[in-house]
């Protein structure tokens, strides 16, 4: 094809192949570049009468999503009370819309802001409204598994998008963790009964596959995952392998309750081309992550009882010179997660009332980060630095409903390393008519700061082991319309920080260094519009979002905390044209509010683009045969400092599918 001609500095070209995936966002060069890949997805019934027992399912999963949050004020956890909750993906609306990863779902709501190293969810950075990607929490099915070490790693969950049912963006969950908001991801088998079996192929060695299983009954439920996704790269040092494991399980018993089990793996290794520093094009990180969870919960006709363990590790080995250690050693580090919860629930005249204790364990073995220990050999590498730190909190909780309005209120302790913090929150709710339901809330939530903010100090980098603890001071006020396929919502809040933690610089040249910005506030406005109906024109939606930030960071150049998506507005149709044929179009306007270090080394704002997406989708007896347009007007853009993107993706697809999804 033509070769084009871009700036001093960057190279252009266009081609294509047969490679299904974009992971160009590493790149420090503009590529405009078609691509084409072929796919295919099994879905096949393990039994006959699969499909007549879809009903049988329903209790099941009603008990495991018990704890399912709602705008009235139900929780997450048993001890953290929230106030709202916004919906971004649920699998039985989405089923025809151009997604193929989580990431791509989250990319879709105003409220979150999705930075990517690399494609396919390689590296992902994940921010909720304003806030930085250590200030995010994420939970898989209501568990916390955010990482303790870096941000950069909390998203890295052993899942791909055809486990996951639902996700929703929590804000105001009070405690520990989650300072800006929380990503809540939750998984269930695709049907009742079934095998699925997908494989993708394409140019540079690159290949997908994935095997999983569901299976049903009125007490068990029963979900089993496996993937595995390679490339020799597009250009220098973009070679990646990602291999994930999952299963859960869920049993009722009517007198022992609900035992929900769920355990994880995954490993990923790949070359980071310019993903930290476009000065060492030869970077390369490998990865684990190592998650197990169980809960339980017992429910009676007054009294609930719930109670959870989890564990998560993480495995981190990083390269600035991939494969010589001579010149800069490698850092290597260890991460273990550990949680433990326990809670009460007691329904009376006055309302519900609970109590609830949780506990968190971070511990962290490295070569570089963490205070000096004595050197401690793990398969061949001698680590000596570690650090380890505990968190209790304690919750107070009531809550009492009316029939049209409701109210919430929580009050805790939270005892760390750092000392003693008290934390609340309060919330009401209240529905007028059958159309209209609005709610508002305030809630005090806190980070502790990441090993890496403490520790981390390299060649450009200077930590600062004196940072305390993040607070924010959340208020919110939302509204709701739904009426005969309109549904129409607004969202507003301010979030007042201090001691907030970013990395700054005064001057371009100087190093990065972690610093506590005494303040930052934050204001916003999300406002939907969908219209959803059984016709030929099965949705058509809008959405906007709004950030303004100010802080006094005194004249610092930031690298996160100032680095926002000011303006983001989202459009949707889903049409039907035909009998068997659907149609789905998605956009996105991106405008965000920071600066770059361009090649040249000066200062660059970002500059606002839009991205068009569109799927057309056939069915055919038990299959269904799609193709995916992606950046159909190959728009030139800037996803994080640094990289110029300039990329287009058409990827063709079949899928068979033979029952209807459980809904969930």
């Amino acid at each position: 094809m033509k070769k084009k001609t871009a700036r001093q500095g960057t190279s252009c070209f266009r081609r294509w192949s047969r490679k299904a995936y974009g992971i160009f966002a590493s790149l420090g060069r503009c590529v405009n570049i078609g691509v084409l890949s072929v796919g295919m997805s099994i879905i096949s019934s393990a039994t006959a009468g699969a499909q007549d027992r879809g009903a049988d399912t329903t209790t099941v999963y009603r008990s495991v999503e018990m704890e399912r949050v709602s705008v009235a004020g139900r929780q997450t956890t048993s001890s953290r009370s929230i106030t709202s909750q916004t919906p971004v993906f649920k699998r039985s609306t989405e089923s025809v819309a151009p997604l193929q990863t989580i990431e791509s779902a989250l990319r879709l709501s105003p409220a979150v802001d999705v930075r990517e190293r690399g494609g396919k969810g390689i590296q992902t950075d994940i921010s909720i409204r304003g806030g930085s990607f250590d200030q995010t929490m994420v939970t898989l099915n209501g568990i916390n598994f955010t990482d303790a070490r870096t941000g950069h790693q909390s998203h890295s969950l052993p899942i791909d998008i055809n486990a996951v049912s639902s996700i929703n963006v929590i804000d105001g969950v009070s405690g520990v963790g989650a300072y800006a908001g929380a990503v809540d991801i939750r998984t269930a088998p695709l049907y009742p009964r079934y095998v699925s079996v997908e494989a993708t192929g394409g140019a540079y060695g690159y290949y997908y596959g994935s095997l999983a299983g569901g299976y049903t009954t009125d007490r068990l439920s029963l979900l089993v995952t496996g993937s595995a996704r390679h490339s020799g790269g597009y250009t220098h040092n973009t070679d990646f392998m990602n291999y994930n494991g999952y299963a859960r399980l869920s049993y009722s018993s009517p007198r022992a309750g609900l035992f929900d089990i769920q355990v994880g793996y995954q490993n990923r290794a790949f070359g980071a081309n310019g993903f930290y520093s476009l000065s060492y094009p030869d970077q390369f990180e490998q990865t684990s992550t190592a998650l197990a969870s169980l809960r339980w919960l017992r429910q009676g006709e007054r009294l609930r009882l719930t109670a959870n363990v989890s564990y998560r590790m993480n495995t981190d080995r990083f390269e600035l010179i991939r494969g010589d250690a001579s010149k800069v050693p490698f850092n290597y580090h260890i991460t273990d997660n550990i949680g433990a919860e326990a809670a009460a629930a007691y329904s009376w005249i006055a309302g519900e009332t609970s109590v609830g204790i949780d506990m968190a364990y971070n511990y962290i073995l490295s070569t570089v980060l963490g205070d000096e220990c004595a050197p401690k050999r793990i398969r061949g590498i001698e680590y000596n630095h570690s650090k380890g730190r505990t968190t209790v909190n304690a919750t107070l909780r009531h809550e009492k409903r009316w029939r049209r309005l409701s109210l919430t209120g929580a009050a805790g302790v939270s005892r760390s390393d750092y000392g003693t913090d008290a934390l609340w929150n309060i919330g009401a709710g209240y529905t007028a008519g059958r159309y209209w339901s609005f709610d508002a809330g305030v809630v005090e939530s806190m980070r502790l700061p990441t090993y890496t903010d403490l520790y981390y100090t390299a060649a450009g980098y200077r930590s600062d082991r004196n940072l305390k603890p993040e607070h924010a001071l959340t208020y919110h006020l939302a509204a709701q319309y739904e009426r005969e396929g309109w549904q129409a919502g607004l969202y507003t809040y301010y979030r007042r920080g201090r001691n907030v933690i970013d990395w700054v610089k005064q001057n371009v040249e100087d190093d990065w260094q972690s610093m506590q910005i005494t303040r930052m506030n934050t204001l916003g406005a999300e406002l939907s519009l969908a219209y959803v109906t059984s016709g030929w024109m099965r949705r058509a939606s809008i959405g906007y979002g709004y950030i303004h930030q100010d802080s006094d960071s005194k004249g610092m150049i930031s690298k996160y905390a100032l680095d926002y998506m000011r303006n983001k507005l989202s459009l949707r149709i889903d049409t039907a044209p035909a009998r068997r044929l659907t149609l789905s179009l998605t956009g996105t306007l991106y405008d965000r509010i920071g600066s770059y270090a361009g090649r040249d080394g000066a200062l660059h704002s970002y500059s606002p683009y839009f991205l068009l997406d569109a799927r057309a989708a056939y069915d055919v007896w038990k299959m269904r045969i799609y193709v995916d347009a992606t950046n159909i007007t190959s728009t030139r853009y800037y996803d994080y400092g640094r990289r110029d993107i300039h990329f287009q993706i058409i990827r063709f697809n079949n899928q068979r599918e033979g029952l209807t999804p459980i809904p969930t």
